[in-house]
């Protein structure tokens, strides 16, 4: 299996071609058989490669699988390869086996839709592009997988088509996308002109090497990590991703949570070298990101689609990983990744199952009551919602803690790290806040639907309660995989410590055991302030707390709803000013060129038809003409 990793990709892209050219035909059951043997296929073949590699390769090295030279060009080249070692171990089995579960959910939330072979098709396409990205074993060749998932993002946010606000929401990832994926390309020209390679661990060693100017390295890792925010929706370009809710639930817990918004932590903890040859790009990574979790947790308090709270969250929760991996805590940054897999993939789809049972309502002020008549859902529910709080055992309590002692402890720009630290610590405390703000108004109360919709709550069929099961007990113990050293074993960081080589002296990050335990009850309490302000405001008054917020301080309420007005910021400065000069180039500018083309052309016409005049085919009129030029040679020259 090892020499043929190819194939992990290859099996759902089969499945994305039959489903694609024969689904509508087949039939429902061929189209589901094909795309749960696609993606169950990859995890299979996925987890059989990972124990081949445990078999016959010492912890920590490279399983390179070549295919076929791609390209070579005077000194520079690439290959279609794909690579194993721990980081891509991580990443697959995450990909794989929580896609697989996704792909179980949607079998039951989609039964209904028209579009059900284009989906499935979609589905499988995205999850063979995300293969390609985390197995390829260049920048390159992990570009065709980068571009590869955000095509199907598009496709997957606007498959409801057919609604305005859908195909717009597409348009806008696929173009908000597209700014970051520019800062890849120059990344990679400046890797191909300065280090003469775009292989991972060709591009590590002559950075390793010496000799290249530190300005170049800071540029690199900038654009990267532009490309890093485009798809991993920090700040600016996050705008996409809360306008991604417009496709089907099961591609929000998919795409938007548990996956591709992931792929830019991957790459910068994939780049950790030369991200720690140049502190500047570290610092900029850990305050963007430390930023944009703060910044989306404010806006998620004040929003009232079950959808949208959970996106901001997911921004938000991006940021947590940004912060890790920035101030050099490259292991704790992949840890909270994975667990966010989890308890992220089972939030999305718990409210996919909420709005299955409120027959499409995803306004939680039209909710309330729910406990009793979708008690799976519910408790599922209450799991992610605690494991993403970061209350002790659960698997986000122990990767938030790691990455917020890493800021407290790291020793590339002290002073900055404690910064980081404290609007991170906030971030956590709203986040416990607006995600039980989201529970109460949710579950508990009184019934706000309309009575058509309580009578037809019901819970949803197996193929969608038994994921969110299988999930919610990830999301408890998830976290024992990386425990805080006071207490226990951290495997995931030694799993990850041979890809984080000492560079210039910086090695792994130390964290003291007194700023653990500190860092450890400090997030607990800051969990449980969370979890006590929600439960005064909302459970058993229903939405009070708001009304009293909005009366209180209209303006603050205003702004949090519509998101500080970013994307009206955006259409005045960038949209409207684009769109405006488009207009004056097409109907002035492209008018002159067309005129002029016109004019030359009626010219050209003219002269033709004057010349053709002349062209009358009788002898003695040329004769006649010759005569007459000859005359007025002679009387020119005389």
């Amino acid at each position: 299996m090892l020499n043929t990793l190819w194939l992990i990709p290859i099996v759902p892209f089969a499945g994305f071609l039959l489903n694609g050219f024969f689904g509508k035909r087949a039939g429902k059951s061929f189209v589901t058989a094909v795309a749960l043997a696609g993606s169950l296929g990859a995890a299979l073949l996925g987890t059989w490669a990972v124990i081949e590699y445990n078999a016959h390769y010492h912890h920590g090295e490279r399983h390179l699988n070549v295919v076929y030279n791609w390209f070579t060009s005077g000194n520079i080249g690439a290959d279609i390869a794909f690579q194993l070692d721990p980081l891509s171990i991580i990443m697959l089995m995450v990909v794989t086996w929580v896609g697989f579960l996704i792909h179980l959910y949607s079998v039951g939330y989609m039964s209904h839709e028209e579009g059900y072979w284009r989906y499935f098709a979609y589905l499988n396409l995205f999850m063979a592009m995300m293969l390609i990205l985390i197995l390829g074993s260049s920048y390159l060749f992990m570009f065709v997988g980068w571009e590869g998932v955000g095509l199907c993002s598009y496709l997957l946010i606007g498959f409801y088509y057919d609604k305005d606000f859908a195909a717009a929401a597409g348009k806008k990832a696929f173009i908000v996308n597209r700014i970051g994926d520019f800062g890849f390309l120059v990344a990679m020209f400046l890797m191909f002109a300065y280090l003469g390679s775009v292989d991972f661990m060709k591009v590590q060693q002559a950075a390793m090497a010496g000799g290249v100017d530190s300005a170049i390295i800071t540029a690199i890792c900038l654009l990267l990590f532009l490309g890093a925010t485009g798809k991993s929706a920090q700040i600016p370009l996050y705008v996409w991703l809360p306008d991604a809710m417009a496709g089907p639930t099961p591609v929000s817990a998919l795409i938007h949570a548990a996956t591709m918004v992931t792929a830019g932590v991957y790459m910068v903890a994939r780049s950790n070298v030369l991200y720690r040859l140049s502190p500047i790009a570290m610092m900029v990574v850990a305050l963007i990101g430390a930023a944009t979790a703060l910044f989306a947790a404010t806006i998620g308090l004040r929003q009232n689609d079950i959808k949208k709270v959970l996106a901001y969250s997911t921004v938000s929760q991006l940021g947590f990983m940004f912060m890790g991996v920035g101030v050099g805590a490259f292991a704790a940054g992949v840890f909270h990744l994975v667990t966010h897999a989890f308890f992220k993939a089972c939030l999305f789809l718990g409210s996919g199952s909420v709005i299955h049972a409120m027959s499409g309502e995803q306004d939680i002020r039209r909710m309330g009551g729910l406990w009793k008549k979708i008690p799976i859902t519910a408790w599922t529910f209450l799991i992610a919602t605690i494991a993403i709080a970061g209350f002790p055992p659960f698997a986000g309590f122990f990767s938030k803690d790691e990455i917020l002692a890493s800021a407290w402890s790291t020793h590339f720009f002290p002073g900055v790290g404690k910064l980081v630290y404290v609007l991170g610590t906030i971030a956590a405390f709203f986040t416990a806040f607006y995600m039980f703000r989201l529970f109460y108004l949710t579950f508990f109360g009184k019934f706000r639907g309309t009575h058509e919709q309580e009578h037809h709550v019901h819970e949803s069929p197996a193929t969608m309660t038994v994921p969110l099961i299988i999930l919610a007990f990830l999301s408890i113990v998830g976290g024992f995989i990386g425990l805080p050293h006071v207490i226990g074993h951290n495997w995931l960081a030694e799993w990850m410590h041979p890809l984080i080589p000492d560079v210039e002296g910086h090695g792994p990050l130390h964290i003291a055991g007194v700023v653990e335990w500190t860092v450890m009850i400090v997030s607990a309490l800051v969990a449980l302030a969370g979890f006590l302000l929600a439960r005064s405001l909302y459970r058993g008054r229903e939405l009070a707390a708001d009304e009293s917020f909005e009366r209180r301080s209209p303006a603050v309420a205003r702004t949090l709803e519509n998101k500080y007005y970013v994307d009206e910021f955006y259409g005045a400065a960038v949209v409207r000013p684009l769109a405006a000069s488009s207009r004056f180039l097409w109907k002035v500018i492209d008018a002159i060129i067309d005129g002029i083309a016109a004019m030359l052309g009626f010219i050209v016409r003219g002269f033709g038809d004057l010349l053709r005049f002349f062209q009358t085919g009788n002898v003695r009129n040329y004769a006649l003409m010759f005569f007459l030029g000859v005359v007025v040679f002679l009387f020119l020259l005389v």
